[in-house]
């Protein structure tokens, strides 16, 4: 293990990232780097650079993602309308990728020869991140502590912590019992009651979103704009990536809006059970949704739908430097060129209704052919007579082969 000498690490400053990085000095004598990044999570990370700066690490990276996050992760996505098996916005899974990337490209900036990251061996994120290694670097060395060691309980990390010295903090009273991972997309929930899917979830859980039977009993409008497929302004105001999933965030989450439930499929073979809350990714999926609908062509809509899933899939499972995706990205992107307008959404009581849509320059939708008034000769309805016979034509023929 001596040929690793300099390793960046993921680090968020709690218990297992805090162990790891002197479990690696410990067992391959390397130096560390630390890397975290900003993506939203609401946390304060100015401690994460003081425990690993008393912890001996020379190099510390600290970054704020957020904008390239949304920008160039997130709003690609939701481009395709993405979501994994009919439920999950992806909001854990497209946020590895971006960490990944900064991993490598730092390991490059400092002359590091591997990369290390906290995840475990039973979920999806080793996946994730390690795909995206290996897409960027295809030489690099991973290493994956909880894969190697024989810390596999709390009691363990905490014993080790305790041997080395390693600053942790106590576990506030009354807080989390989960496992929670957060970003300006979402927030999730594991573990605790959650490993009983029969059992709902406690009500003092949800962190972000109000209940939505204490919702406000007045509906809020939006007005969302839209340009080559991604929102730009709301309510008429334009403002960058990051603020437009920000402020719905704001706003879905104070009319009860984006709470899931969900028992999903891990790609290596596992089902979980988590908890989901994304209140601006819920608004901007109804709201592509709706823009999408009077600008994009019906076979152009309904093979992005058919990819969709294949899509989602991908990113869930951690491919998203593959080239099929890459491939489905460029189809999806090229679709978006109209998706240009204007949609009206109605929020209440943990509801996303869509109520209005309009775009002046790139509606397929035209109200003289779409009327059931007179139409003053713009549509013939006698064209629907030939029209339906070929199409029976086949379906006549089975006929009388039963016959």
């Amino acid at each position: 293990m001596s040929d690793v000498k300099k390793v960046v690490l993921a680090y968020s400053g709690g218990l297992d990232t805090s162990v790891i990085l002197e479990w690696l000095k410990d067992t391959y004598g390397c130096e560390v780097v630390t890397y975290t990044a900003d993506l939203g999570q609401r946390e304060e990370l100015e401690p994460a650079r003081t425990k690993a700066e008393a912890m001996g690490v020379k190099e510390i990276f600290i970054e704020d993602l957020r904008e390239e996050f949304v920008r160039d992760f997130v709003f690609p996505m939701f481009r395709a309308n993405a979501l994994y098996e009919g439920e999950y916005l992806l909001g854990t899974s497209i946020a590895r990728p971006l960490i990944a990337k900064r991993q490598v490209e730092i390991a490059r900036q400092t002359g590091a020869d591997a990369v290390s990251h906290g995840a475990t061996g039973k979920g999806n994120d080793q996946v994730r991140f390690e795909l995206g290694y290996y897409g960027l670097e295809p030489g690099i060395r991973v290493i994956a502590p909880w894969r190697e060691w024989d810390l596999l309980s709390r009691e363990k990390l905490l014993a080790y912590a305790e041997k080395r010295g390693i600053p942790i903090e106590g576990k506030k009273k009354g807080g989390s019992p989960y496992s929670m991972d957060a970003n300006l997309l979402h927030i999730s929930y594991e573990g605790g009651v959650l490993e009983d899917p029969w059992a709902e979830a406690e009500e003092d859980m949800w962190g972000w979103t109000v209940a939505p039977e204490q919702a406000p009993d007045k509906p809020t409008y939006l007005e969302l704009g839209f340009e080559r497929g991604d929102c730009v302004s709301i309510d008429g105001k334009r403002m960058t990536p990051a603020g437009i999933l920000t402020e719905l965030n704001r706003v879905g989450a104070a009319n009860g809006i984006g709470r899931v439930d969900i028992v999903e499929n891990r790609y290596v073979g596992i089902k979980s059970r988590g908890c989901y809350e994304t209140p601006g990714g819920t608004i901007l999926l109804k709201a592509h949704r709706g823009i999408e609908s009077i600008t994009l062509d019906r076979e152009a809509a309904h093979l992005k739908d058919e990819l969709m899933p294949r899509y989602a899939t991908l990113v869930y499972n951690g491919y998203w430097f593959s080239p099929e995706r890459e491939a489905m990205q460029a189809l999806i992107d090229h679709t978006q060129q109209v998706v240009n307008g204007v949609v009206r959404l109605k929020l209440y009581k943990g509801g996303v209704s869509v109520v209005g849509r309009k775009s002046e320059s790139d509606s397929l939708f035209d109200e003289r052919i779409a009327t059931f008034e007179d139409d003053a000769g713009a549509y013939n309805q006698k064209d629907a007579e030939g029209f339906i016979r070929l199409n029976a034509l086949r379906l006549q023929l089975q006929a009388r082969r039963r016959k």
